[in-house]
């Protein structure tokens, strides 16, 4: 691995559950390993070998997902034979919160906002999730919007699975 991470910087990311009250949006993510199209986020570490944070593979946007991968496992990526993963050098990646980060927003069908930008509903951001093939099935939306952990928690599916699926006329 090109720039491998020191001890004492993998020190610094928070221990597996200790950012578990966090909503996903607010998460810092403390490192950024990448090659090629694929980039791995770490928000928590086991401390020996294991990261959580997102990963997208091959900018394969609509499969990126939350979920763990092996530090040793990324270290013995090989493309070629030569290229091997790379971690961004601590002097250019500052912890950020995931919602700050551009390739992680636009996978997850988050929208920014600050006062620059025009805010909107959490319903139409849902909707806008659902019409970029978040949600494969009224269930998956149904589960998002009855999940205790969801910023979607308590909103009505049926209008936004009908707005979103509704066909255009010509």
């Amino acid at each position: 691995m090109w720039n491998e991470p020191s001890r004492e910087r993998l020190s610094k990311i928070p221990k597996f559950y200790e950012t578990e009250h966090v909503p996903l949006k607010e998460k810092i993510v403390w490192i950024h390993f990448f090659i090629g199209g694929s980039d791995w986020y770490g928000i928590e570490f086991d401390g020996k070998d294991v990261f959580f944070g997102f990963a997208i593979l091959n900018n394969d946007y609509e499969m990126s997902e939350w979920g763990y991968v092996s530090f040793s496992e990324l270290q013995s990526i090989k493309a070629d034979g030569w290229l091997e993963v790379d971690c961004e050098l601590e002097e250019l990646w500052q912890p950020k919160r995931a919602i700050e980060i551009e390739k992680i927003r636009e996978a997850q069908g988050w929208i920014r906002v600050n006062k620059a930008e025009k805010t909107i509903s959490k319903k139409d951001e849902l909707i806008l999730k659902t019409k970029a093939g978040h949600f494969t099935d009224f269930k998956d939306l149904f589960v998002e919007v009855t999940d205790p952990n969801s910023d979607f928690l308590g909103i009505d599916p049926y209008p936004v699975w009908e707005v979103a699926n509704e066909k255009k006329s010509d």
